[in-house]
């Protein structure tokens, strides 16, 4: 039965348990610490009495664990990883860290959401300068292999094994058009309506694009090759612009369009199917090694959560 005295082990001797099993030895494991051997051993035995566990076994080849040590030694490097990612975080936080980071972003990306990351970053570490090109998936994914950039945010999964990929944020694709009759509710409109309607689209190689192309395929068994195309724009700005002057209509990301639907200038209309969505990714060369402000803008941006309104009529 476990000690009601479990409650008073403390860091230093999970700290002596986790030296002296990666030592193997209690002297090596005593000299780490800058201990006497003799201090260590009253670690290790003020453990086993507040567990009421053996927790150490002494053979020939030096010591092993036992059933109950192996448990207490995987919570106990888990805990003492915590209080050196305490210390981390608090040193930060009085740190002035200072450096440049080189980023790429594909159209979504640079335009609706980094800025707000960028935002917060300068509210908390004014001194890293953060440089962003921008391009469609396709380009910022050669920015990071050619070394132009050291992080990159796409709209796509990436399969290249030079590359290291992490899901960060969501998007959904929805279909708008021109809000022609402000206040009137729009019906629910198949793939096969909106084909045979004029229709814009972004240039091949954006993300938007190539979820749009796998999207039709899977759920629809059709392409953008049977849509009625009227124009092909190189941003999503561009292809918002011209659905806005009547051109005709286009899905898009819901973050390029949310702020002209919520003003009513553009309308977004129900798709009969499932909904169109996605993730972006941050990338970055697997031999690239972060600096302090690199990793610093990498958590920013992964604790930045876009919104995304699925109550948008």
């Amino acid at each position: 039965m476990i000690s009601s005295r479990f409650r008073f082990i403390t860091l230093q001797q999970l700290e002596a348990l986790v030296c002296l099993v990666e030592e193997r030895s209690f002297s090596r494991a005593a000299k780490k610490m800058s201990l006497t051997q003799p201090s260590l051993s009253k670690h290790i035995r003020n453990l086993e009495t507040f567990t009421d566990s053996t927790l150490i076994m002494r053979t020939k080849a030096g010591i092993s664990l036992s059933d109950e040590g192996a448990i207490l030694y995987g919570y106990a490097r888990r805990i003492l990883k915590l209080r050196d990612e305490a210390r981390d975080k608090m040193l930060l936080s009085k740190e002035s860290v200072s450096g440049l980071v080189f980023a790429g972003a594909s159209t979504i990306p640079a335009t609706y959401i980094l800025p707000p990351v960028l935002t917060a970053l300068r509210g908390s570490h004014p001194d890293i300068m953060v440089h962003l090109s921008s391009g469609d998936s396709d380009s910022v994914i050669h920015m990071v292999l050619a070394g132009q950039v050291e992080i990159g945010f796409i709209g796509k999964p990436v399969q290249d094994r030079r590359l290291l990929s992490e899901r960060i944020w969501d998007d959904e694709l929805v279909l708008v058009t021109k809000n022609d009759l402000p206040g009137k509710p729009y019906r629910e409109v198949s793939i096969a309506e909106i084909a045979s309607l004029p229709f814009v689209i972004r240039e091949k190689g954006s993300g938007t694009m190539s979820m749009l192309e796998e999207y039709l395929k899977e759920h629809h068994n059709t392409s953008l090759a049977r849509f009625s195309i009227v124009g092909e724009m190189g941003s999503s700005e561009a292809v918002k612009e011209a659905v806005i002057s009547g051109l005709g209509s286009s899905i898009l990301s819901i973050h390029a369009v949310r702020r002209e639907i919520e003003q009513g200038i553009l309308v977004r209309i129900p798709l009969r199917g499932p909904r169109i969505s996605r993730s972006f990714y941050m990338i970055r060369k697997k031999q690239f090694t972060p600096l302090l402000q690199h990793s610093i803008f990498m958590d920013t941006a992964k604790a930045h959560h876009p919104c995304i309104t699925p109550g948008i009529p």
